[in-house]
C-alpha cells in the first residue's frame, strides 16, 4: 500500500503559512520577514514591481542585501509573500452582503478596489493558484457564498473563478487607465474623448462595419461601467442556473447541462410571450441609451454654464 506522503512546501508557501524555519540567526532586532515584506510592498507601491530587488528592499530598510537573504532567500519567495501581503482578505462585508449574488458582487468589487490599491499585483506572472492564506480566504468567501445552492462543488469552484477573473480583467483595464491619467495629467473623460476621435479617425465602415457601427453611436463615449454591466449579465446566467438546479430541471451531476425549451418552442402562445420579452429588452436598451445620451448632454450643458468646476 502506497503511503500518501505529505508535500515539501517550497520556501516561500512555507513563510506565508508561518511553517517555515526560522533563520538561526539576524543581524538585528529590526529585521524580520514581516519587516521586509513591508519594505517590499512599499517600493512596489510607489515605484512599480520592477524597482523590487533584494538590494532595493535592503537599503530601504538600512541593511546588507545578505542579511535579507537569511529571512527570505530568494526573491520569488519574497514576491510571493508581497502579493500575498497586498491581496489581504475579504472583509466582513462579503461574507454579510445577503444572498449569494450580493455576497459575489461584494466580493468582486473588493478584488477590483485591491488591484487598484496595488496595480503591480497584476504584472506578477501567473504559475497556478498560489496556495496562501489570503488567497485561500478569497476563494472560501466565493465558494461559500454559493453554499446554499444546488451547485456542485466543482460548479461553485466555477462560478467563483469567474467573478475573480472579472474582477482581475477590470482592475487591469482601470489601473491602466489611472496611470495613463497620472502621466499625461488628463482625467477620465478626456482619456475617453481622445481615444473616441482615435477611432473615428482610423475605422472605417467598410473594414469593420461592427466597430464603426459602435463608434458612430457613442459606444465609446459612453460612461457606463462595462465591467459591471458585463459581471451582471454573468449572474444572471448563474442565478438562471441556480434556479433551473433548484426546480430538479437538470442534473446537477452533469455541469452546465440546463436544458432550453426545445421541447416547447411550437408551442404558438409560448413564441408569442418570448417575442414580447424580446420586445420589452429592446425597448428597455434603447430607455437606457437615451438616459446615458441625457445625462452626457446635462453634464455638458452644466460645465458650460460652470466652466471652472
Amino acid at each position: 500500500m502506497t503511503e500518501d506522503l505529505e508535500p515539501e512546501l517550497p520556501r516561500g508557501i512555507a513563510l506565508a503559512w508561518g511553517v517555515a524555519a526560522n533563520p538561526q540567526r539576524g543581524p538585528k532586532r529590526e529585521m524580520s520577514v514581516e519587516r521586509i515584506v513591508e519594505a517590499a510592498v512599499e517600493i512596489a507601491d510607489a515605484d512599480g514591481l520592477g524597482a523590487v530587488s533584494m538590494a532595493a528592499v535592503a537599503a530601504r530598510m538600512g541593511f546588507t542585501p545578505m542579511s535579507l537573504y537569511r529571512y527570505v532567500s530568494a526573491k520569488e519567495d519574497l514576491i510571493l509573500l508581497m502579493q500575498e501581503e497586498a491581496t489581504g482578505i475579504p472583509s466582513d462585508a462579503v461574507r454579510e452582503a445577503g444572498g449569494w449574488r450580493e455576497q459575489l458582487e461584494a466580493l468582486y468589487r473588493e478584488q477590483v478596489q485591491n488591484h487598484l490599491a496595488h496595480p503591480w499585483v497584476l504584472d506578477i506572472p501567473i504559475s497556478g493558484v498560489p496556495v496562501t492564506p489570503n488567497m485561500a480566504a478569497w476563494m472560501d468567501a466565493g465558494i461559500g457564498a454559493l453554499a446554499e445552492t444546488q451547485l456542485t462543488h466543482e460548479e461553485r469552484l466555477a462560478v467563483m473563478l469567474f467573478v475573480s477573473g472579472a474582477a482581475r480583467w477590470a482592475g487591469s483595464i482601470l489601473a491602466g487607465y489611472a496611470r495613463l491619467a497620472r502621466e499625461q495629467g488628463l482625467d477620465g473623460p478626456a482619456i475617453t474623448r481622445t481615444e473616441d476621435a482615435m477611432f473615428r479617425a482610423l475605422i472605417t465602415g467598410d473594414a469593420y462595419p461592427h466597430l464603426r457601427a459602435a463608434i458612430d453611436a457613442g459606444a465609446f463615449l459612453d460612461d457606463s461601467d462595462p465591467f459591471a454591466f458585463a459581471l451582471e449579465r454573468g449572474l444572471d446566467g448563474i442565478g438562471d442556473y441556480i434556479a433551473a438546479a433548484a426546480e430538479g430541471r437538470h442534473d446537477p451531476g452533469i455541469p452546465w447541462a440546463v436544458p432550453d425549451d426545445a421541447d416547447i418552442a411550437d408551442d404558438k402562445r409560448f413564441r408569442e410571450a418570448r417575442k414580447a420579452v424580446r420586445d420589452a429588452e429592446k425597448v428597455l436598451r434603447a430607455a437606457r441609451k437615451a438616459e446615458r445620451q441625457e445625462a452626457r448632454a446635462a453634464r455638458d450643458r452644466r460645465a458650460k454654464l460652470n466652466p471652472t468646476g
